[in-house]
């Protein structure tokens, strides 16, 4: 068993939801997911999380895109969760290294979006170029609202996903 789960199986519920705050930042998925434990590795860790994520409310899926800074931005509310702040700059690394003609491209897609939808952009952003995510904004920005709403709530699922594994790696 990996040794960071090995640990966390061992916590108090309320440490261990916690820790993996940061991986989400919903409260509820967090307490949840650690309610389900012991959990006996990554692959059954991530089925947990995918199984509390299909349960979770829109009040909830909303409490964990408030924690994502705008794409090209500084995070959002580093003190609530430095550990995801961190998180978010590393996955959009590449973002930071695009152009100034792609970077307010960005800017302005953030705000189309926050105007249209009233929340973040949320998109799983690793590996993914600046141009590539400029395109995936703008052919989002023409999805109805519950579409969309779903496609958020997809991309941030993608992200709990990617960030569980750092932490079990960390």
């Amino acid at each position: 068993m990996n040794a960071v789960l090995a640990r966390w199986n061992r916590l108090p519920v309320d440490e261990a939801a916690n820790e993996i705050l940061p991986c989400c930042c919903s409260k509820n998925w967090a307490r949840q997911l650690a309610s389900r434990r012991p959990i006996s590795d990554e692959a059954d860790l991530l089925r947990a999380s995918e199984d509390v994520w299909k349960g979770l409310t829109m009040a909830d899926w909303m409490e964990a895109f408030t924690s994502h800074p705008r794409i090209g931005e500084s995070p959002a509310q580093p003190s609530r969760a430095p550990r995801s702040a961190a998180w978010s700059r590393q996955e959009q690394q590449r973002v930071a290294e695009a152009g100034e003609e792609i970077g307010v491209a960005l800017a302005e897609g953030n705000r189309a979006y926050e105007q249209r939808f009233h929340r973040t952009f949320i998109v799983c952003a690793t590996g993914m170029s600046a141009p590539d995510i400029l395109q995936i904004l703008q052919r989002r920005l023409r999805n109805d609202d519950a579409a969309e709403l779903q496609e958020a709530a997809e991309q941030q699922r993608q992200i709990a996903n990617l960030r569980l594994k750092k932490w079990l790696a960390s």
